[in-house]
């Protein structure tokens, strides 16, 4: 809040931030790193996408210690550069998934690792809200009838008293969940670890769930938000299996990752009527294969992972870095969003 981040401006500085980006040069949406102005002791060394563009002696008698992450390719570079500088002790990452640069070199590093989560929650939850009532009021139908100048009546489903499930009960699904309930749903939240977890008393949740109660939320809930983080545990979480569990009259709305549901289980379960339809803003491999049958079903609303690109999104993501954790780091303060290597989120 600004009361905090104000104390933290008035703190003596203890420490340099001697700044990498490992980003293209070109992105608009970083201006405020790549021009600045950035706080009194933070200094940008380079900008570059591969080792090779910091491969300078400079760069290496500054002892680089912070990288900022915002390349999509930058895994391998990002362990590279880790391996180059020791002196590093810190990457932040301009987007909430840290998928694109997981891997063993980065997760066995001591560098303290943080995201920007919780700055694309709001519109991921509209659009949410948006897929709930495209096929509660049966969207593409009223489009087809104004097409065709036909006036023709029929009955519509409320989302007061629906069941939403909520798979990955962190800031995306919060924000989600506090929509839901104004709108008089039901909220089922599903996450990792409940123990001694402020969402337990959360408002806006009426239950919690370990995820052992996957199978659970799936069968009571009308409406699931697949929203959790891409790991090697939640891979493929949302199964055949869990897709069976689903009522016939349920929609599936991913916001997460594409691969955390079994997208061929998925649609095998949309072309069969298995389940009612699905709202995608991703999908396994993207952009979606032009052959993919998810192109075709009727019941599919597809968007190409955009729902959260709002026209400030990327430069507000930066600005968070810039304005909100450099000003820490160089306080020697706790960092905003630290991310659990362990957990991979």
């Amino acid at each position: 809040n600004a009361a905090s981040n104000a104390a933290s401006q008035d703190s003596p500085i203890v420490q340099e931030a001697r700044i990498l980006a490992l980003c293209d040069p070109t992105d608009a949406y970083n201006e405020p790193l790549y021009s600045g102005p950035l706080p009194k002791g933070a200094k940008l060394l380079k900008i570059g996408t591969s080792l090779s563009d910091f491969d300078d002696e400079s760069i290496s008698q500054q002892h680089p210690n912070v990288i900022f992450v915002s390349h999509p390719k930058a895994r391998e570079p990002l362990v590279q550069l880790l391996h180059k500088f020791p002196s590093v002790e810190w990457v932040h990452t301009r987007s909430a998934g840290i998928d694109f640069i997981s891997s063993p070199g980065l997760f066995r590093s001591s560098v303290e690792l943080t995201n920007a989560k919780g700055m694309f929650s709001s519109t991921l939850a509209e659009y949410c809200m948006m897929a709930c009532s495209y096929f509660a009021k049966d969207l593409p139908r009223l489009m087809r009838q104004k097409s065709d100048v036909r006036w023709d009546q029929y009955p519509v489903s409320e989302l007061r008293g629906a069941t939403m499930g909520i798979v990955g009960y962190g800031d995306i699904g919060r924000a989600c969940a506090r929509l839901a309930k104004a709108y008089g749903m039901r909220v089922l939240g599903l996450k990792r670890n409940v123990v001694d977890d402020a969402s337990l008393d959360d408002p806006c949740c009426d239950r919690v769930y370990g995820t052992e109660g996957l199978g659970e939320v799936m069968a009571e809930s009308d409406y699931v938000l697949v929203a959790a983080p891409l790991t090697e545990a939640t891979r493929g979480m949302v199964s055949a299996e869990m897709l069976g569990r689903c009522k016939s009259s349920a929609v599936i709305i991913n916001v997460g990752r594409g691969p955390l549901i079994d997208e061929e289980a998925l649609i095998e379960a949309l072309s069969s009527n298995a389940i009612k339809g699905a709202g995608l803003d991703v999908m396994t491999v993207e952009p979606l294969p032009k052959e993919s049958p998810l192109w075709k079903l009727d019941n599919v609303l597809l968007s190409p992972h955009n729902m959260d690109m709002t026209l400030t999104f990327m430069r507000e993501s930066t600005e968070f870095f810039v304005n909100e954790n450099l000003p820490r780091f160089l306080r020697g303060e706790r960092l905003l969003n630290p991310v659990d290597k362990s957990a991979g989120y």
